[in-house]
């Protein structure tokens, strides 16, 4: 038990969303699942962030205050090409979707669907050591 939660702590998440709110929320949940998390507001926080230290995956919200954040993720996989990356949003439409399902993303996560898919699209991302993967989780399709 000890050494999954050892390992566990080595895996860090970078949470990326411009609403304070919602980035202390996460962070605290998966804290509470035993990640090293980090936070940060937009995109330059992204950058500087994934640049200065390695993150295994980065939870980002599709609206960055400077741009869209499927419009980020080549930017992101240019300085990091093995980040897995979870694009999240709180409202889903069929043409933001489509969107986002053009980039190279891990998963694509509503997060009105609720905490527990999160978890299974973050653990999912730390087995598979792959390429893309994920990109049709259920809670994707609708909203």
């Amino acid at each position: 038990m000890r050494n999954q939660l050892m390992n566990e702590m080595e895996k860090r998440i970078l949470i990326i969303d411009p609403n304070c709110t919602e980035r202390i929320v996460m962070a605290a949940f998966l804290r509470g699942e035993n990640f090293h998390v980090e936070t940060g507001k937009g995109l330059p926080d992204a950058i500087k962030k994934i640049s200065a230290s390695g993150y295994d995956c980065l939870i980002m919200d599709v609206n960055l205050p400077e741009m869209k954040g499927y419009e980020a993720v080549p930017i992101i996989k240019n300085i990091d090409p093995k980040i897995k990356i979870i694009m999240t949003t709180k409202k889903n439409t069929k043409s933001l979707e489509a969107k986002v399902r053009e980039q190279d993303i891990f998963f694509y996560f509503i997060k009105s669907f609720g905490k527990d898919e999160l978890r299974l699209a973050i653990h999912n991302a730390f087995l598979n050591k792959g390429g893309k993967n994920g990109k049709k989780g259920k809670n994707s399709s609708h909203r």
